[in-house]
């Protein structure tokens, strides 16, 4: 038994000497982007109808028999062409009333004045009284102002036989037709003969809520925001089945007067239109860029953490190598990132890949992120529209 019990012994404490000798195991590796300050466009992506630039309708100014229908519906038609001829005869005879009368107030003009020369030649002979003149002169005037009347009658007769002819108030792509050959029109009922619409260039009505619009606005005087210049204004127009318009559009002002319905206020783009791709009444989503926030913080989706109640936080590696979790505070989706508002400094690393192998105050061993320059390209494209010069949307 003395002999066993020294041989038991070194055999208990054999393996944990062992245990004692092996080496510490190694840090985790984990995958960090340190972060750096960029530009970062203010992109919304807000929804909008189509309207025409202008829209006439055609209205006949004399009342008629519809004669004669020129166009072709839904062709191009040119301002001042010709739509609808209405029967002319009527007013041809008004005109040749008018004039006949015209020439009649002027022979009684030529008659009038020739009376009041006689009557001054023999006013100063003293063989005519001074009251026989004054008759003379004031009949005179008088003709002088049938003859004016005469010719304001036939100006208007004139006028109404030109309106005989329909005429295209605006140019532009018209409509069908609301009226046939044989249909009798009255000028006094106002009646739709046809309507044009202008569709080169044409309008993009986007709303946005007035309270974010106020914000972007307090950001930009602020200087949290940079203004954007004319040329990095330009809207890009997204179509009901997801592919880009091919032309960019302007942006041309702000309403002055929001929808007490729906607190929202309107924003007018002009876009070219040379293929007639767009229509009034289509539904699009216009993506314009709003501003630029100069020293913005970006995040990958990947890097964000949620806790169970919600709320974003990330993993940060400390100077001695140790993480500790740290809530954030983020703003919108930027492309593929997550803007962070606040809870981050330039300068601290942040884990973006191994969060199953650590835990808060673990040391860790960090290597930089291949994904650390996913929006360089984006951020120097922004950065190169940075101007003092004010918005199109705050003017």
């Amino acid at each position: 038994m003395l002999l066993i019990a020294p041989l038991a012994l070194s055999a208990c404490t054999e393996p944990s000497a062992k245990a004692q000798a092996a080496p510490p195991a190694p840090p985790p590796e984990v995958a960090v982007m340190t972060v750096t300050p960029e530009p970062i466009p203010y992109e919304r992506e807000l929804p909008g109808r189509v309207t025409p630039t202008r829209i006439a309708e055609v209205r006949a100014r004399v009342g008629g028999l519809v004669v004669k229908r020129t166009f072709e519906q839904g062709s191009r038609v040119t301002e001042g062409s010709v739509l609808y001829t209405i029967d002319p005869a009527p007013y041809r005879v008004e005109l040749a009333s008018a004039e006949a009368a015209l020439d009649r107030a002027e022979a009684n003009l030529v008659l009038t004045r020739q009376q009041a020369e006689r009557l001054k030649a023999l006013l100063s002979r003293q063989a005519a009284s001074q009251a026989q003149y004054d008759v003379a002169v004031a009949t005179q005037k008088q003709a002088e102002a049938d003859v004016d009347a005469a010719k304001a009658s036939r100006d208007r007769a004139r006028l109404n036989l030109d309106y005989t002819n329909v005429r295209a108030p605006i140019s532009g792509k018209i409509g069908r037709a609301l009226l046939t050959e044989g249909a009798l029109i009255d000028a006094t009922g106002g009646g739709v003969l046809a309507t044009i619409q202008q569709l080169d260039p044409i309008y993009v009505d986007i709303t946005q809520s007035v309270g974010e619009l106020n914000r972007l606005r307090r950001d930009l005087a602020s200087g949290e925001l940079a203004s954007l210049d004319e040329a990095a204004a330009a809207v890009q127009l997204i179509l009901d089945d997801g592919t880009p318009y091919g032309h960019p559009g302007k942006l041309l002002f702000s309403d002055v007067t929001t929808d007490p319905g729906t607190g929202q206020v309107t924003l007018r783009v002009q876009f070219p239109n040379p293929h007639d791709e767009l229509l009034p009444g289509m539904y699009v989503r216009a993506r314009l860029q709003q501003g630029v926030d100069v020293d913005a913080i970006t995040l990958p989706q990947q890097a964000i953490q949620r806790t169970v109640d919600g709320k974003a936080e990330v993993w940060v590696v400390k100077a001695d190598d140790k993480v500790m979790r740290q809530p954030v505070e983020l703003g919108p989706v930027v492309g593929s990132s997550w803007l962070v508002r606040q809870g981050l400094k330039p300068g601290e690393r942040v884990v973006v890949e191994g969060f199953q192998r650590i835990n808060a105050g673990m040391q860790v061993r960090p290597t930089a992120a291949p994904t650390a320059a996913r929006t360089r390209q984006a951020s120097a494209q922004a950065a190169g529209n940075v101007s003092s010069a004010g918005s199109a949307l705050i003017r």
